[in-house]
């Protein structure tokens, strides 16, 4: 028997693997590997972490378990041989250490599809593998899903507005509605719902969804909120400028001119859509959304024209902020600029997620391949910038690593910044501020009340007393233009002519004086012109305190009138000889 010396990698297929979590499959899976091949491939976590391995599909033509196998090498313990006849597959392999070594090697056989397993660290026990699928559970549960899990055969159906089929593998699906990328994987939060009629097929992320018909369930991905249509915010379109480098002017065979401008550039105008007067890469498509805003995402279509099957294959996306210079959205694990897949006909809308976000106010598309001529539809999604002070951060958003911040690069950090949606912002700050507002409110009002009154402000009288049928109020004003004194309110009980009574320190030129009439009693008497005077004199807060202080004061003294300029009026005399204080 003549053996074939195989390369180390030549059994391998598909393998992505980043610092957390990765997937690894056997050359030509879910086809048969070939025969007389090697794979062995060395994985790892971050050093401190145990590493955790799912094995999602292993069928190895083997009676023994000796010529073709899969077996997982740690630094203390081998784990199999594995083919799948001989000896249980477990679902699960928790390592003693942070790496391993997977070793598949293949003699002569007729069948097999090899295997396919993931992996990821301790901090992510509830892992699953690229083959599990919603109806594998019963309830919403969280998961982790790995790396790697896009280009693996199996079919999803939905999309993620109305949500997927329950048959549709669950971390394609997550990839499909932009819940997380597949160069990291990430944390899914899934929700259980009843099935509908007929699920719609569009294409997302590089994944293709397939129309679907009538299931007993459906799933949805939990978000944060922030994929939702700029373009159909009140106002967007009329406040947001889009220009572009240049724009077709057609004649029809009517000998009409029409206009592929740019304002038709957005998905929500009816009509044929913008398109380049020229057919290369340096044309571009730019928008001004008017101020900074988080854009999660972008959906393009064709000319949707009868006439013309115009429309951009690929493109990549520029953006800059006030004052800056453009800058190239890249790839979350390189340096590169990120090639967006567009779209394949005219019609159908394509929908790509950007993660992290972009955070700017200017946009740029930049075609880089188009079938005949350059020509865009195009809607924007994402949310508002609001203060980055929350604790929420959704999983796709989550910072990358420290070797993956690096390949970022300075100026794209600021695009991974988590900021929560509005509506939750608004929800908790709105009735916070509103509880604040009375509560300080309350306390000027209480603040002023025990000043005024319990500080001294004028003398209480003294029990006991006796309160009198007529208790009159005379505050006077000299004409003579001096310093504003102080207001002084005297009672008959604190002096008779002299000046010297507890002062208030908040008055003006107005000084108050008694004067005893027949009889025991408490005689003060009120100016009425001292009183226009004083509130003329006063700003308006003092002004609303003098109204108070008054009505204050007759209630004090509910029997008391206020003597008037003119004269004697029968009940009391006038105030031409109220004598003024020095």
């Amino acid at each position: 028997e003549v053996l074939l010396v195989s390369s180390p990698w030549d059994g391998c297929g598909h393998t992505v693997m980043y610092q957390d979590s990765g997937t690894l499959a056997s050359k030509n899976y879910p086809g048969t590997y070939p025969n007389y091949t090697l794979c062995e491939k060395k994985i790892q976590v971050p050093p401190g972490k145990r590493l955790i391995l799912k094995i999602g599909d292993l069928d190895i033509e083997s009676q023994k378990c000796e010529s073709s196998y899969l077996s997982i090498q740690s630094s203390s313990t081998v784990h199999g041989p594995y083919c799948g006849n001989v000896m249980p597959v477990p679902k699960e392999i928790i390592l003693d250490s942070n790496e391993a070594t997977i070793h598949f090697e293949s003699r002569s056989h007729v069948s097999g599809r090899g295997f396919l397993l993931s992996y990821a660290s301790s901090d992510h026990p509830d892992l699953i593998t690229c083959l599990e699928r919603a109806n594998h559970y019963t309830k919403a549960e969280f998961r982790y899903c790995p790396a790697g899990c896009r280009d693996i055969a199996g079919d999803i159906s939905g999309n993620i507005g109305e949500g997927y089929r329950d048959t549709s593998l669950l971390c394609k699906s997550a990839i499909h509605a932009g819940v997380v990328a597949d160069e990291l994987g990430g944390q899914i939060s899934v929700t259980l719902h009843k099935g509908i009629s007929r699920y719609e097929g569009v294409v997302a992320n590089g994944v293709p969804s397939l129309e679907g018909s009538l299931s007993d369930k459906r799933f949805t991905f939990t978000s944060n909120g922030c994929n939702k249509s700029l373009s159909l915010e009140e106002g967007f379109l009329s406040k947001s400028q889009v220009t572009a480098s240049s724009y077709w002017e057609e004649t029809n065979e009517f000998g009409q001119l029409l206009l592929w401008s740019p304002d038709k550039a957005w998905l929500q105008v009816p009509g044929w859509s913008w398109a380049s007067n020229h057919s290369s890469n340096r044309e571009w498509l730019e928008i001004d959304l008017g101020e900074k805003k988080r854009i999660t995402g972008i959906k393009t279509t064709g000319s949707r024209s009868m006439n013309f099957n115009f429309y951009v294959k690929t493109f990549t996306m520029n953006y800059k902020n006030n004052n800056s210079k453009w800058r190239t959205y890249k790839g979350i694990l390189s340096n590169e600029e990120k090639v967006f897949q567009g779209n394949s006909n005219s019609g159908d809308i394509v929908r790509n997620n950007f993660i992290p976000p972009i955070v700017a106010r200017y946009v740029r598309i930049v075609p880089q391949t188009w079938n005949q001529r350059i020509a865009l539809k195009l809607e924007l999604m994402g949310c508002r910038i609001m203060p980055a002070n929350s604790s929420f951060t959704h999983s796709m958003w989550q910072k990358p690593s420290q070797s993956t911040e690096t390949s970022l690069g300075k100026e794209d950090r600021t695009v991974t910044e988590p900021i929560p949606s509005e509506e939750t912002n608004l929800a908790i700050i709105v009735p916070i501020l509103i509880v604040l507002f009375l509560f300080l409110f309350s306390g000027i009002c209480i603040s002023f009340y025990f000043y005024f009154f319990f500080t001294g402000c004028w003398k209480q009288i003294k029990q006991p007393f006796t309160r009198h049928q007529s208790t009159e109020f005379t505050i006077s004003y000299s004409n003579e233009k001096e310093t504003p004194q102080k207001l002084d309110l005297v009672t008959s009980d604190m002096a008779g002519n002299s000046c010297s009574p507890q002062r208030l320190s908040f008055c003006s030129a107005c000084r108050a004086h008694n004067r005893k009439r027949d009889g025991p009693g408490t005689d003060l008497y009120v100016h009425p012109r001292c009183i226009v005077k004083q509130l003329n004199i006063l700003g308006k807060e003092r002004q609303l305190f003098w109204i108070f202080f008054f009505l204050e004061l007759l209630e004090k003294f509910p029997d008391s009138v206020i003597a008037t300029a003119g004269g004697n009026d029968g009940r009391h005399s006038g105030m031409d000889g109220v004598q003024e204080c020095a």
